[in-house]
């Protein structure tokens, strides 16, 4: 063993220490004693120890289920430890304990430089500290402790490597630090190896994580992390084995600040990606078999370690799947078209719905546009509502629901009910479908035609003023613009929000939902009616005529 001298002379004057601190604190001496008498009711015994002095002893020390070991007359080996007034302060047990620990250095004196111990620390002095193994003493000076003085060492479990023996002072010398460096150092080695040779090596595991695996390869932990046990990517470690199970690895990194040893289990087999990179292509069909469900998509296999990864978007053309369960079973075989190769990455996307027949294409094959369908509310938003029919989604907004300008969707439907509706547009390039529901309902403006002509005179409240013109609202909700051209004789600048106004209907248009107005055509039809009046009356003067209409 590699020691040096200072480090021995260092150990000695310790023990030195030691030794004076204990013969310091107890007169320990081991002497033959007879029990003289024993005391059952105070628990002791009283032992003849020589010069006519007696020591107590508590039965505890001498007694077995309750049998005591001596009986007054027998002989027995005592240490005595001190004394208190003027009584010497024996033990059975000290003798039996530093018995344990002669035996130790008789058996270990010439060859103890492998022993490791597992000691607790039960006292400490000016020196160093007391360690107890097996009822075995050690001592171990405060250098060689490698961790900081407290009192809260007291108790502290510690393993610790025996550095020295002397057999005449009956001292076990044990050094912490030097085990730590030692196993350092034998780390040390096994890394370098691992990482300079690029070789594998079996090692045991020790530990199974959530994200890996520790396993034990020669005296030093390594982590086999989820990403690196298979091909497939990241697995659950508990799935495929249990702790003390034998497993070959290659080492890929070592952090030498966080002294983090990275390990491989895929690393040490062939990559199956290589045969994927060359006999797969994008859009190829393959078969492969459903491993594992979750929420967001299926897992599955293709053989060979290799797993692909089938999304929920590409489960079926249908945009509403909430559980891939309700398409696909673990175990069931399916035929996929590849969508992505990424050997770098080793992932591998594939679809399923690309295989199957589009609802768009079916729905242009049986609709077109105008057609009336019957559909099913499936979602409202704020801006309208979504309507399934055969499968595909179409937009009915807002604006299509009503003639009502201020009635929305969400007002008059809910999801599931049934709604008749008109095909108002496809768009097969963004594969999107418009839906209309008021052009199936009579509109005000149809209604409004049915009574009122083109020249009639109606009456309205100014709903909005425009740079352009003026909104009216006429009966039954209708709106109608008249053009800032169509305002004279009067002026724009003399009207304001709310105020009636009167005007003739100009033009009517059904189809495109529109109605205009004209104050200036109601200027020149009463212009029309009073000349008319006047070529009816000829009893009245054009003068008269006039001048009645302006009072």
């Amino acid at each position: 063993m590699a020691f040096d001298n200072e480090s021995f002379e260092e150990e000695e004057n310790f023990a030195e220490m030691f030794a004076a601190s204990e013969k310091q604190q107890e007169t320990s001496r081991i002497v033959e004693g007879e029990v003289v008498e024993i005391q059952a009711d105070e628990n002791r015994a009283l032992v003849g120890v020589g010069d006519k002095l007696e020591g107590i002893l508590s039965l505890d020390e001498i007694s077995e289920n309750g049998v005591l070991k001596f009986n007054v007359g027998d002989k027995i080996k005592v240490m005595v430890t001190g004394y208190y007034n003027e009584r010497p302060k024996i033990s059975y047990k000290k003798v039996l304990e530093q018995q344990k620990t002669i035996d130790f250095i008789d058996k270990h004196k010439e060859n103890f430089e492998d022993i490791i111990i597992d000691g607790v620390i039960t006292k400490k002095n000016r020196g160093g500290y007391v360690v107890e193994a097996d009822d075995v003493t050690f001592f171990m000076p405060r250098s060689l402790a490698a961790f900081k003085d407290t009192d809260e060492v007291l108790g502290r479990k510690i393993k610790a490597q025996v550095v020295k023996i002397d057999a005449e002072q009956n001292s076990i010398v044990v050094s912490r630090r030097k085990l730590f460096n030692d196993e350092r150092k034998k780390k040390k080695e096994i890394i370098d190896k691992l990482m300079e040779d690029d070789t594998t090596i079996e090692g045991t595991i020790k530990k199974i994580t959530s994200y890996g695996m520790f396993v034990d390869v020669g005296g030093v932990d390594g982590l086999v992390h989820y990403n690196e046990i298979s091909y497939k990517g990241p697995v659950n470690p508990s799935k495929l084995y249990k702790e003390g199970d034998a497993v070959t690895v290659k080492a890929i990194s070592y952090d030498k600040d966080k002294r983090h040893l990275s390990l491989s289990i895929k690393a040490v087999q062939s990559d199956p990606w290589a045969e994927v990179e060359s006999e797969l292509d994008e859009g190829d069909t393959i078969t492969v078999t459903v491993s594992n469900i979750e929420a967001y998509g299926v897992f599955v296999d293709l053989g060979n370690d290799i797993e692909g990864f089938l999304h929920i978007s590409e489960i079926s053309w249908d945009k509403n799947v909430k559980n891939p369960n309700d398409y696909l079973t673990v175990g069931q075989e399916i035929d996929v078209e590849v969508i992505e190769i990424n050997p770098k990455t080793h992932k591998l996307r594939v679809s399923l719905k690309r295989l199957l027949a589009k609802p768009f294409d079916e729905f242009m094959k049986k609709h077109n546009e105008g057609d009336v369908i019957t559909g099913t509310v499936t979602s409202l938003t704020d801006f309208g509502a979504f309507v399934r029919i055969d499968g595909i989604e179409g937009l009915l907004h807002n604006q299509d629901i009503s003639w009502d300008k201020n009635v929305r969707c969400k007002d008059v439907l809910k999801t599931g009910d049934e709604v008749e509706v008109k095909i108002a547009k496809i768009n097969p390039e963004d594969q999107k479908i418009s839906l209309n529901r008021k052009a199936l309902l009579e509109s005000p403006i149809d209604s409004f035609s049915k009574s009122h002509k083109v020249n009639s005179v109606v009456s309205g409240t100014i709903r909005d003023i425009k740079d352009f013109g003026v909104f009216v609202s006429l009966e039954d909700g209708v709106d109608a613009l008249i053009r800032d051209e169509d305002l004279s004789p009067l002026q724009k600048s003399d009207l304001e929000v709310g105020q009636q106004i009167e005007a003739a209907i100009a033009v009517i248009d059904t189809r495109r939902d529109r109605i205009r107005l004209s104050v200036k055509k109601l200027d020149y039809i009463k212009n029309q009616a009073m000349l008319d009046e006047i070529n009816d009356d000829e009893s009245h003067s054009l003068g008269d005529l006039i001048k009645d209409k302006f009072k």
